[in-house]
């Protein structure tokens, strides 16, 4: 027998940040891992644009898809892990992967976008250092 979801609870639970966006890109949910991950609480978050937490020099591709999306109904991204760079409140870069799911209304009608985030900096930086450490022992082996 199958308990009863109480599905606020769970999106308010979570360790990944949880982010709800419109067709329009404007934020309608902002669950409390996203505010730990990206420094805005959530009512600087709700109504605002996805360019809070994304980097201005990408903005412009992450807009053409996103209206892309919205205006197919289709996304490649649904179960592919994306991995970008974001940005915080206070304005330091942070590397995060995600997954989304595309959001309809009971008509059927696309209403917006679910995006799962997992902040993957540390991992990234660490990942960067190990390339340039092999690098520079690759070069000393071959010189």
């Amino acid at each position: 027998m199958q308990a009863a979801i109480d599905y606020e609870q769970l999106v308010n639970a979570i360790g990944d940040a949880v982010v709800i966006s419109d067709k329009s890109g404007a934020i309608t949910l902002w669950n409390p891992a996203a505010e730990r991950m990206f420094g805005f609480t959530q009512e600087e978050a709700l109504g605002k644009s996805l360019d809070l937490i994304i980097p201005e020099r990408l903005r412009g591709r992450h807009w053409e898809g996103y209206e892309k999306t919205m205006s197919t109904g289709q996304t490649r991204y649904g179960h592919e892990l994306l991995r970008v760079p974001s940005v915080h409140k206070d304005g330091r870069a942070l590397s995060i992967a995600f997954t989304v799911a595309l959001l309809y209304s009971p008509e059927r009608e696309l209403t917006g976008v679910v995006a799962v985030i997992r902040d993957e900096t540390a991992r990234f930086q660490e990942d960067r250092s190990l390339r340039k450490r092999i690098a520079e022992l690759e070069a000393r082996v071959g010189a």
